[in-house]
């Protein structure tokens, strides 16, 4: 289980080189500061992969990162924005879903939906708020890297993300800041359309 979790996690960051909807965009540094994920220090210092890899929450994507072989593009300069799902977000899955996307044969897809949590550019959630108006009844669509599509919005003082399915994430971690980027943890896989 932690294996398939951290994979995810790390593919979703890994392909970040589609172009963003307006929330991503050069925003000014966010807050240099130590956060605390899944029990490890998160150190602005040190890139995604170098920080997801310590969580405890994270072992799953981590895994899935490594399974979908993006680990090198989410060392890289970036910057991205990951939505990271949890272990516990990966656990809500229907049973073996994570083990069958973490065969060979499934590498593609894997991608894909890890992709799908990934935004080119560095976008605090800050950023994604306040680009939501009342005009548009508080949501904002938003590309990621793999292409697809999904919705922030604001839920009294919580950040949501709703993917294609209709699935609705909430960022229970919010602005943690890497060398090249940010991540957001979620508590729910995001998964685009088939």
């Amino acid at each position: 289980m932690l294996m398939k979790r951290s994979v995810l996690t790390l593919a979703a960051i890994a392909i970040a080189s589609v172009s963003t909807t307006a929330i991503v965009s050069n925003t000014p540094a966010l807050a240099e500061q130590t956060v605390m994920v899944g029990g490890a220090a998160m150190y602005p210092s040190k890139n995604i992969i170098e920080n997801a890899v310590n969580s405890k929450d994270h072992t799953t994507l981590v895994a899935a990162v490594k399974a979908a072989g993006l680990v090198e593009t989410l060392s890289g300069k970036g910057p991205f924005t990951v939505f990271a799902p949890t272990n516990a977000a990966f656990d809500k899955l229907p049973e073996g879903t994570v083990e069958n996307l973490l065969k060979p044969e499934n590498k593609e897809k894997l991608k894909k939906i890890l992709t799908y949590h990934v935004l080119a550019g560095k976008a605090p959630s800050s950023k994604a708020i306040t680009k939501m108006t009342a005009d548009d009844n508080n949501k904002h669509p938003v590309k990621t890297v793999s292409g697809d599509m999904f919705t922030t919005m604001m839920d009294n003082d919580k950040l949501k993300i709703k993917d294609e399915n209709g699935n609705v994430a909430t960022v229970t971690i919010a602005d943690v800041v890497q060398s090249n980027g940010v991540i957001h943890v979620i508590d729910t896989v995001l998964l685009p359309k088939d």
